[in-house]
């Protein structure tokens, strides 16, 4: 591990399970459980030789994640400067520059650094909260543009995931489930087949708080999949068993 350069108020999170370490600044963003629960939920295609890119890679918490399960080029996408520089310097402290890069872009204009139809794995994290006339929206731009649609809608997103992505590539989505229709048909109108859904509940006899969904380019309609249920957290603020594999575990299989 490179030693690390941090700015004030900037600390080091780790996932001990893959050996990553990111770096934070809690004032701007922090990744949270979805992160690290799309990265695992995403699966590989072959041996994971195709190029995966990151969409709102934030600080580049899923994409780094991912990277120990894939052996090709991953590219971390992120508007916002200060989050991207922050990828920037996660990647050297985990010694991956050979693999992972970070494009500081819109992602709407990504298309000259990405080329259309190139990406095998489509990754992303993207703000759940739609903005309307109520829409009471965080103080920090950062979270603000990492929480609400203020620079991408779902409907924009699922346009662009659809031009990266080959045919038959795949999409991985962490969001929550009250915007399961909203992604159900934005989704559909753009030839992105969903396949696998897993809902994540906060604890034991509540409803799911999250779902982790999994959708194929120019796939065939229906064969979707309700996978087992994920619980975070015991009654008592506990990592679940399973959780707490994923966290700190043995590596996540390729």
């Amino acid at each position: 591990m490179t030693k690390p350069i941090l700015k004030p108020n900037e600390r080091i999170d780790g996932l001990p399970s893959q050996n990553i370490n990111i770096i934070q600044n809690p004032d701007m963003f922090s990744y949270s459980l979805d992160a690290i629960l799309l990265a695992h939920f995403a699966g590989v295609k072959g041996k994971g030789h195709g190029l995966t890119v990151d969409l709102g890679s934030g600080t580049g918490a899923v994409g780094l994640f991912y990277t120990p399960k894939v052996s090709g080029q991953v590219k971390l996408v992120e508007i916002q400067p200060e989050l991207a520089e922050m990828a920037k310097r996660s990647i050297n402290l985990n010694d991956l520059a050979d693999r992972v890069t970070v494009i500081q872009s819109d992602m709407k204009a990504i298309f000259d650094e990405i080329k259309p139809g190139s990406v095998e794995t489509v990754l992303t994290n993207p703000p759940y909260f739609p903005i309307n006339e109520s829409t009471k929206t965080n103080i920090d731009e950062h979270y603000e543009i990492a929480r609400h649609e203020l620079m991408i809608n779902l409907p924009e997103l699922a346009q662009i995931t659809n031009k990266l992505l080959k045919n038959n590539g795949k999409v991985y989505m962490v969001h929550r489930p009250e915007r399961l229709a909203d992604i159900f048909s934005a989704f559909a109108m753009r030839k992105l087949m969903i396949k696998r859904v897993q809902f994540v509940y906060g604890k034991p006899n509540r409803e799911a708080n999250m779902v982790l969904i999994e959708a194929i380019k120019s796939g065939k309609s229906g064969g979707v999949r309700i996978m087992p249920p994920l619980t975070a957290y015991t009654e008592s603020n506990e990592y679940t068993p399973e959780v707490q594999e994923i966290l700190y575990g043995k590596a996540w299989e390729k």
